[in-house]
Parts: structure tokens; sequence; C-alpha cells
């Protein structure tokens, strides 16, 4: 029953950091709600880092490189994407498209890191792009030529989030998950600095004179809860329930995200956005769906 609950809670979380974005860049700018998440995220998490750190004092150096390229991918880059598409498209179709994550995790992985993929991850793949189509009323041309920001810059968030995956699997599956969050969280609060500093040099005069209830809600739901405790609640949930369990929150967090949309932004809930989440959510299925004796083989070697 914790588990469940726990799951329900994270998807609850970041389904609505999506309306906390669409309030928060309406104020601090796109790099500004970037550097605002990521510093938020990381004051919740200091306490438990330095801790952590206390305990562990001497067991080497950190791999900043890796740190730094996951702080890039993971927090900075992606979570500016994502604010500059919902300047142009609502946060429950930026949602249905984060859901996509998974599939350009298999893409991503297969360009950068020679993963070998199967027939059946090809056709999920090809299945989560048609749902994307979908989304768009197969208008690709329109996308490619004047509208990339919104539609485009959500693929490309979702395929950093890919990207950063493969490549912490690749490069840091020994570090401490809580340093690496923390960390990472910072890297992405320098990015936001250095987006801040070249595109919004109003940032501060905005912030300070445009402070209300709704933009501290805000900050504290995307920045804390949703940068900083969702994080721990989802290891959490891979730690007691396994990592397969705890991606299922990966079909919740769009859901939660239209109820959200529907309910506090009066977004509409269109045919093409129910028809394409269906389908992204199929091309996930296929693309992760492993044999009964694949997943048997895969738990006895975990186990072992």
């Amino acid at each position: 029953m914790q588990l469940y609950s726990a799951l329900i809670l994270l998807s609850l979380i970041w389904g609505l950091s999506f309306v906390f974005i669409s309030e928060m860049i309406s104020v601090a700018g796109v790099w500004g709600t970037v550097l605002l998440r990521c510093l938020a995220g990381a004051v919740i998490l200091l306490p438990l880092f330095i801790t952590k750190v206390r305990k562990e004092k001497g067991t080497g150096p950190l791999p900043w490189k890796a740190i730094i390229t996951v702080g890039i991918f993971n927090a900075g880059l992606p979570w500016g994407l994502i604010a500059l598409s919902q300047t142009e498209i609502t946060s429950n179709t930026a949602a249905v498209l984060n859901a996509s994550t998974p599939i350009l995790t298999g893409l991503m992985g297969f360009i950068f890191f020679s993963v070998l993929l199967t027939k059946r991850q090809w056709g999920g793949i090809a299945l989560g792009f048609i749902g994307i189509l979908i989304l768009i009323d197969f208008n690709a041309h329109e996308l490619l030529t004047g509208h990339f920001i919104g539609i485009g810059t959500m693929v490309l968030a979702a395929a950093c989030y890919g990207f950063s995956s493969q490549f912490s699997r690749r490069h840091l599956q020994k570090l401490n998950v809580l340093v690496l969050t923390t960390l990472s969280l910072l890297v992405g609060a320098s990015v936001g600095l250095v987006g801040v500093l070249f595109t919004e040099p109003s940032f501060v005069t905005n912030v300070v004179g445009s402070i209300d209830a709704i933009f501290i809600i805000s900050l504290i739901g995307l920045g804390c809860l949703g940068s900083g405790v969702a994080h721990l609640l989802f290891y959490y949930l891979i730690n007691k329930g396994g990592a397969e369990f705890a991606t299922t929150v990966t079909y919740l967090v769009p859901l939660t995200a239209l109820l959200w949309g529907k309910v506090l932004l009066g977004e509409a809930v269109t045919q093409n956005l129910l028809v394409g989440l269906v389908t992204i959510f199929l091309g996930v299925y296929l693309a992760n769906w492993k044999p009964k004796k694949e997943r048997q083989h895969f738990l006895s070697r975990k186990q072992a």
C-alpha cells in the first residue's frame, strides 16, 4: 500500500510541475524558471547531501566531468527546453510529449552508446513518433519550417533525458543517487544562470516586482517538490519496488497533468491529445516489454 501511495503521490507532483512551469515562466522567464527550480530543489537536498558527504569523507574524487554532463542534459538544458515549449503549447500537451522519454532513451542509446535494439523496440519507437505526429495532426512540414518551438523543443527535451539516462547508466552507476541529484541540480542552476545573464537582464526586477502567493506556491511546488522531494520518492520506489515498478510513473504523469491542466488552467483535452497519448503509451509499452522468460532471467541475475 505504501508503494502505491508513493507512486500516486509522485505522479501528482510531476504532473503538477507542468502547471507550475506555466505560472513561473510568465514572471521569471524561461531560464529564470530553470535557475529557480534547480536552486529550490538543491536547497531541499543540501542538508542530506552534506550529511552524506561527511559520512563518506575520503572515498575518493568525484567524477566531475560526468556529473556536469548529467547536470546539463538531465536538468539545465531539458528544463529550459520544456519552459520554452510551454510559451507556445499547453501544459498538458507538454506532459504528453514528455511521455515519449522512454522511447527516446532507446534511440539515444542506439545513436550514442552502441546499444542494440530489437525489432520490437524499433516498432515501439516508430509507434511513439506516430503518436507525436497525431498531436500535430500529421503536419510535420509546418513543425520543421515555422513552429519548431513547442512540439519540437519538447521532443528535444525528452531526447536530453534519454541521453542523460544512458550516460548515467554507463558512467555513474556507482555514484550515490543523493550526491548525483544534488550536484546535477547545482549544475542545472548554473546553466539557468548563464541563460538569465544572456537573455533575461531584467530577471531580478521582474521577479521581485511580481512575487505573490501563486508564484511562491509554484516555486515550492516546482523546485522543492518537483525537483527535490520527487527525486527521493522516485529512488525510494526503485529501491523498494524495483525499476520496472518505478517507471510505471511514466504512464501516470501525463494523466495527472491532463487533470491538473483541465482543473487549474482550463486547458482543453482534445481528441488529438488523447489519441496521441494512447499511441505514445503503446509505443513505450512495446519498446520496454520483455517476454516472461526474459523478465525471470533478469530478476534472477539481479537477485544473484
